[in-house]
């Protein structure tokens, strides 16, 4: 990956404050606490480590990846502060060795990566996924550039390829059933990243079995 991308995201991370905060993404904490049991859980693109670090607190067993030195850094921290434990790696999906696979869940949390690798990291990660395990997805959807143009503090890329629509990921994940798939307008308010209305897509799919 462009040593430019690593760059962005540990300078973004490098502040003492959490830039997306230190509570869950909302539609993430909703879906998990559904779920009446707790077992294995991804998080790609982790960053500061406020999703795994709730995860972790329910009683989850958690692993997180990220390219950030910065990011893992601060999740660690608040890992610590927390009293839980995450296995988390630094690098890119391809290179690392994820030894608690299959997972029951693996949760994509405005995990926007570059738009040449995103569909295969999603493939890759299917392949992580057990069968009847869960993928909760929630990232800001192709609609978001105009709100971003309205409003630069909810944040998101203004790349249309690293955005997503609901038909990138029914081609993504093809062998799921969808619990649940659509587009919507959120207001956000996550940290100091993520303030204001916004556009996401967001997906719930079981891998079939």
């Amino acid at each position: 990956m462009d040593n430019t991308w690593t760059q962005f995201w540990d300078d973004r991370f490098r502040s003492d404050a959490y830039t997306y905060g230190e509570a869950p993404n909302a539609y993430l904490k909703g879906q998990l606490d559904k779920i009446s049991s707790t077992g294995k859980i991804l998080f790609p693109a982790e960053g500061e480590g406020r999703n795994a670090v709730y995860a972790a607190k329910m009683g989850w067993e958690v692993s997180a990846f990220d390219i950030s030195v910065e990011g893992k850094r601060k999740a660690m921290e608040l890992a610590d502060n927390n009293q839980v434990h995450l296995a988390y790696q630094i690098g890119e999906l391809p290179n690392l060795t994820l030894k608690s696979a299959p997972f029951d869940v693996i949760a994509l949390i405005y995990a926007h990566f570059p738009p040449q690798i995103k569909s295969m990291y999603h493939q890759i990660l299917d392949g992580y996924l057990r069968l009847g395990g869960l993928i909760i997805f929630e990232a800001f959807s192709k609609s978001h550039v105009a709100y971003k143009q309205k409003d630069a503090r909810v944040g998101g890329p203004m790349d249309l390829d690293m955005l997503f629509s609901i038909e990138e990921i029914l081609a993504d994940f093809t062998g799921y059933e969808v619990i649940e798939l659509a587009e919507q307008e959120v207001e956000l308010n996550e940290g100091y990243g993520h303030i204001g209305l916004g556009s996401v897509i967001r997906f719930v799919g079981k891998k079939k079995e």
